[in-house]
């Protein structure tokens, strides 16, 4: 069948090639996180004390009209919705590397090229929380920790940390690195997340430190009653965007935006 003489053929690949990064590179991507933080502290410290705020809402709800379980999986949250917040993050490393002087209200802005398929990959994410949220509740009632016996708790939280980690794992894989794809390329969340999938899989090494990396900085926010996450947040989001840059090979997809080549160091 031939092609309509008005109508190019995509020779783009179906997936966007990676390169293969040692076990040392996520703390790479931290201390550039860093870098940037400290660039941008004004929009950075906005940004996380936002969070702080929801985070500190969504306790109180749970404290009020849930239970334990429920308020594990909504806890859990910023695994499966961190990629989507970070969105203003990575516009803030954007105007970082573009020499310009950051803005929150600039990267809400430049947010909203991309928002219809981020609203799509949002809608995936959602469900996937939400059926964790509830698994998180049926394993409070399956395995209640009211009296906080030892055995109880050990039970409770060695079965939620198990069935959470497999959830977490299926939403990191497809998430590091669809959305700066995104973000940075006019390309499509099937094709992000494809990527992404296919990226984390060929640097598992690697990427499984990042993500241990990710978990830890979670907990110390959770154990400072979430007032770490100010700074950490911020500096996850950032770090993500440098590994976009240092893993995936876009260049095949028009950019959106104009960016000196990431430099590995």
């Amino acid at each position: 069948m031939t092609q309509p003489p008005n109508q190019e053929e995509d020779t783009r690949p179906f997936v966007a090639p990676c390169h293969t990064v040692d076990t040392r590179a996520p703390l790479r991507w931290l201390r550039k996180g860093w870098q940037d933080f400290r660039a941008a502290p004004g929009p950075s410290l906005v940004y996380g004390g936002i969070m702080v705020v929801i985070s500190y809402l969504i306790s109180a709800a749970t404290w009020w009209f849930g239970n334990m379980g429920l308020y594990l999986g909504l806890l859990s949250g910023f695994v499966f919705l961190g990629p989507l917040l970070a969105l203003n993050l990575y516009d803030i490393s954007i105007q970082l590397q573009q020499g310009r002087r950051p803005s929150l209200f600039e990267s809400l802005r430049q947010a909203r090229a991309c928002m219809g398929d981020a609203l799509t990959f949002t809608v995936i994410l959602v469900v996937v929380f939400l059926v964790w949220a509830r698994a998180a509740n049926l394993i409070y009632i399956f395995y209640p920790v009211n009296e906080w016996h030892l055995e109880n708790v050990l039970l409770f939280f060695g079965v939620g940390s198990s069935v959470g980690a497999l959830f977490c794992a299926i939403v990191f894989t497809a998430s590091a690195f669809s959305l700066p794809m995104i973000m940075d390329r006019k390309t499509d969340m099937v094709t992000g997340v494809i990527t992404s999938t296919n990226a984390v899989l060929r640097n598992k090494p690697a990427l499984f430190v990042w993500a241990c990396l990710i978990g830890v900085c979670l907990l110390v926010g959770l154990l400072t009653a979430y007032l770490a996450l100010v700074v950490l947040l911020p500096v996850l989001g950032y770090a993500t965007w440098h590994a976009y840059r240092e893993v995936i090979d876009a260049s095949d997809w028009d950019p959106r935006f104009e960016l000196p080549a990431e430099q590995v160091n």
